[in-house]
């Protein structure tokens, strides 16, 4: 396991301020701010707030952050951009009046993928994307709990990516997000 300094990455687009508190990682996302591309809605939005560094295949890239979110489509966890039409965004949503756990995956159009964890409020939360053969295993757990497979996406074990921790507000301003921890591990040795 390595920690990857917060200086080591670079943003897709900067968040409204970024602050280095005790270790932790405190970003305030703009309002508007998210990853989107046309379905079911028809819009696009490329204005996520992520910090990538260069995501090997045969590797794995955890981030930890605490999901105390409260209005709708608040959002933190994990983006993996190969471009700007294929990228994947897993974490934790506040959708519906509840936490929920899930994942974005974009390959032309967007995909969305969810499930309420309304225990997680308030949590602190681990976000694991595994890149290993032709895949993305995605993995995630509250507090101390175990971790749960969440979803298993194809990508080419060629393809160049980035990858790093991302804070979105698309429905209100001053959204502030602590990220505790951002690492890199060996992949998951295997799916179960």
């Amino acid at each position: 396991m390595t920690d990857i300094p917060w200086s080591a990455g670079r943003w897709t687009h900067p968040p409204v301020r970024v602050e280095e508190r005790g270790g932790d990682l405190l970003v305030t996302a703009a309002e508007g701010s998210d990853a989107w591309r046309l379905t079911s809605y028809g819009f696009v939005h490329d204005s996520e707030h992520a910090l990538l560094v260069p995501f090997e295949n045969d590797s794995a890239v955890e981030v930890e952050f605490t999901a105390a979110f409260g209005a709708q489509f608040d959002q933190a966890g994990v983006f993996v951009r190969a471009s700007d039409e294929r990228w994947i965004k897993a974490g934790v949503e506040f959708a519906d009046g509840s936490p929920q756990l899930g994942a974005v995956v974009t390959d032309g159009r967007s995909d969305w993928s969810l499930a309420p964890v309304p225990d997680w409020a308030g949590e602190r939360i681990l976000i694991r994307l595994s890149r290993s053969g032709d895949a993305i295993t995605l993995r995630a757990r509250a507090a101390d709990g175990e971790l749960r497979l969440v979803r298993v996406i194809p990508f080419p074990p060629e393809l160049p990516a980035e990858a790093g921790p991302f804070v979105n507000a698309p429905t209100r301003a001053g959204l502030t997000v602590p990220l505790h921890t951002w690492r890199t591990t060996p992949p998951d040795g295997s799916l179960h």
